[in-house]
């Protein structure tokens, strides 16, 4: 029923302000529409809500991320502008936080200004 149906990401802040400025100038996405329930992004053609919220208890775990072509020149484009990327002491991580999946994929994680956590994924093959 909903297999070819475009979907929708959210994302939660209470620092609308803060996180315009992460969304559009570090990680370069598209404001489309803001108002005083969410900030809207267009995030390669998925809609990114970021909602406004009072309080916020960051999940330990990944909630959002992107494909990209090629980690090493993404994340680095992503560190000239500003991103931290995580470094986990018990993951084998590289000089650029990347870690090497066993099937030879590539992760990196970072935060947003709220703390959610984010990913980079580079899939084998590609």
């Amino acid at each position: 029923m909903l297999a070819d149906r475009p979907i929708s990401a959210f994302v939660a802040t209470t620092q609308p302000d803060v996180a315009q400025r992460f969304y559009t100038d570090a990680l370069g996405l598209k404001l489309t529409s803001r108002d005083q329930y969410a900030l809207v992004f267009d995030a390669g053609g998925t809609m990114l809500r970021v909602v406004i919220v009072e309080s916020l208890a960051p999940q330990p775990f990944t909630i959002l991320g992107w494909v990209v072509p090629d980690i090493r020149a993404t994340v680095a484009e992503l560190t000239h502008r500003g991103v931290d990327f995580t470094r986990y002491a018990w993951m084998d991580q590289d000089e650029l936080g990347i870690w090497s999946t066993p099937d030879g994929s590539k992760v990196a994680w970072f935060t947003d200004p709220d703390g959610n956590t984010l990913s980079l994924t580079q899939f084998q093959g590609t």
